[in-house]
Order: C-alpha cells, then sequence, then structure tokens
C-alpha cells in the first residue's frame, strides 16, 4: 500500500497548500496517509463515529468550526475526544481559522497533527486531491526515452546503445519534444500512464561521442515538456534475418505496465532504415486510429472483398510474405 507521511505533505504541499502546523508535534508528523479520499467528519463532533476512516485527511471547514465556536472548553475536549482517537492520519482547519486550545490540547496528547490553511476549503479541497493523487500513485521507473510526437507520446525501449538517444535528438531536430531520456519516471493514473525525467537528469541527454546535452538550453523551452501521457511504445530490437516481423499491421500488440496495456510495436534495427520517420509515422497513424481509421484493417477488407468477389476467397498469404 503507497503512503505518505504529514511530514512529506508539509513539505511537498507548503507553498499550494498554504499548511502550517499547529498541533501534534513530532509524532504528528510520522503519521501515514494511505488513501487519496477526504472526509469531513462533522458529525463525529456529536458523537456519530460510523463512517470515519483511519488515516485519512479530515478537514474542518466553515460548518465544523462554527459548531465548535459555540462551545465552552470543556465541551470542545469531549466533542473532538473520538475524532483525535480514531487514527485520522491528519486534522486540517481551513478558511483561516484557528483552532480551540482544547483541540489543540487533546491532538498533543494523541499525537495527531492538527493544520492550519488560509485556503477556502473547496479550493484547498481540489488542490489537495490533485496532490494526493499524484503522491499516492503506483509508480515505476523504465530505461528508455520519452518523446512527445505531434502530440503522441511515444516511449522509446530497447537495449542499450542501439540508438533510443539518437532516434529521440534527431525527432527534437524536426520540432518534437523530449520528456526523458535514460530513466523514464512512470506513475499511472486512472488507467492511463504519465511519464516525466527525474529531477537531477531532467531535459537532459547522453549521446555517445558527443556526452551530456541540455535540450532546453540548445534548442529553447519549445524542445521539452516536464510531463507527458505515454500513448504508445515504440522497441527497437536488432535486425534478425531468421525473425518474420509484422508486415502489415494488423495484429495488435501491447506492453504492460503497472497493470496498463499501452499499444506496442517492435520496430528492427539495421543500416539504412531511418528509425525517426518510422517513429514520427507511427505517431501520425496512431492519431488515424484514434480516429477510427485503421490503415492495415482496412486494406485487408478491401483485399478480402475483392478475392471474394473474384471467387477466389480469402489469401492464405498476404502481398509482400513471399518477399525477401
Amino acid at each position: 500500500m503507497l503512503t505518505i507521511s504529514v511530514s512529506q505533505l508539509l513539505e511537498e504541499g507548503a507553498a499550494e497548500l498554504k499548511l502550517t502546523q499547529v498541533a501534534g508535534g513530532e509524532t504528528g508528523r510520522n503519521r501515514y496517509i494511505a488513501s487519496d479520499r477526504i472526509q469531513k467528519p462533522g458529525l463525529v463532533l456529536v458523537g456519530h463515529t460510523e463512517g470515519l476512516h483511519p488515516d485519512r485527511i479530515a478537514i474542518f471547514g466553515n460548518a465544523e468550526m462554527s459548531f465548535l465556536e459555540k462551545l465552552p472548553g470543556p465541551d470542545i475536549r469531549r466533542s473532538v475526544r473520538d475524532l483525535v482517537e480514531s487514527g485520522v492520519g491528519v486534522l486540517i482547519i481551513t478558511k483561516d481559522y484557528r483552532s480551540p486550545e482544547a483541540l489543540r490540547t487533546e491532538a498533543d496528547r494523541t499525537g495527531l497533527a492538527v493544520l492550519e490553511t488560509s485556503l477556502l476549503s473547496s479550493t484547498f479541497i481540489s488542490r489537495l486531491s490533485s496532490y494526493l493523487e499524484d503522491a499516492l500513485a503506483p509508480s515505476t521507473s523504465l530505461h528508455g526515452v520519452l518523446i512527445d510526437v505531434l502530440g503522441v507520446g511515444v516511449l522509446i525501449l530497447g537495449r542499450s546503445s542501439i540508438g533510443k538517444s539518437e532516434a529521440a535528438l534527431d525527432l527534437v531536430l524536426r520540432g518534437h519534444r523530449l520528456v526523458a531520456d535514460d530513466v523514464v519516471d512512470i506513475k499511472r493514473h486512472r488507467n492511463n500512464l504519465y511519464g516525466q525525467g527525474s529531477e537531477i537528469i531532467k531535459h537532459h541527454m547522453e549521446i555517445r561521442g558527443l556526452g551530456i546535452i541540455n535540450v532546453k538550453d540548445l534548442f529553447g523551452v519549445s524542445a521539452v515538456r516536464d510531463r507527458k501521457k505515454i500513448e504508445i511504445v515504440v522497441e527497437l530490437v536488432e535486425w534478425d534475418p531468421e525473425v518474420e516481423y509484422d508486415r502489415l499491421g494488423i495484429d495488435d500488440r501491447a506492453y504492460e505496465v503497472l497493470d496498463v496495456s499501452v499499444p506496442l510495436l517492435n520496430i528492427p534495427v539495421r543500416p539504412g532504415r531511418n528509425m525517426t520517420t518510422i517513429i514520427e509515422v507511427a505517431a501520425r497513424n496512431h492519431l488515424l486510429k484514434l480516429q477510427g481509421l485503421h490503415s492495415a484493417h482496412a486494406f485487408q477488407e478491401r483485399l478480402n472483398r475483392a478475392l471474394s468477389e473474384a471467387g477466389l476467397g480469402t489469401p492464405k498469404k498476404m502481398p509482400g510474405d513471399e518477399i525477401e
């Protein structure tokens, strides 16, 4: 199960979420959040604890704070006791409300971090949800290159030194955009995969014989982007004359990452083949497929129809099968 600590939330979300800690101390900062679901436990203040989930973030907004402001100190302590002892990951108070002293005392006793923000509840919850969705998303890393080709996220894979970075550099020279080279960090959001480069090597490429280059500095900000949805995978493989490679593109293959399947193309590499052009055409062809235009399927249907009308039936071989 993926988790983040309250300390991580404070460090990474300080600027965007405008958070400050007012109670709970070090114990509270060491608690963990295991869900991107947010709860507003207003009913807990009147003793209704059903539906209160531990390890989640609890939000106190205008309604909850208005209720507590009307209670004397001892009643506030009794009202919030069930909440602070429930195991919630952290309590956050919005709209620049100041937490009552009785609440801070109970939070310090149980080690529950109480945070405050000046943001309105609706604004804060929207920003917090986006942050948690990204922070708690399943993730992995792959050795490859991710590039934005005509708006299509193309992940280029292959063994070391097969030419992934060189093909990507040529694509950048054609006006496409580099996302990551060498190591691609991938996160899954719902059923989509998003890739980006690590902070250390972001916007850099390693070209053998040339060394490390900064694509952003060389070609400008329009030649890079920080993140991109992965839509197709192109695997570069050594040309093997004993292998029968796909000639028509009828059989759709898939590459699975984090339980998400992405269309896969195996492209054999040998002298004289322009890999950059092939990758660019693959991206264009993917865009056509998204519009419902599958060239290989359409060709096969026309051929089968023509042969059927000629009384020859469906061919056992397709054109080009006998050509080496």
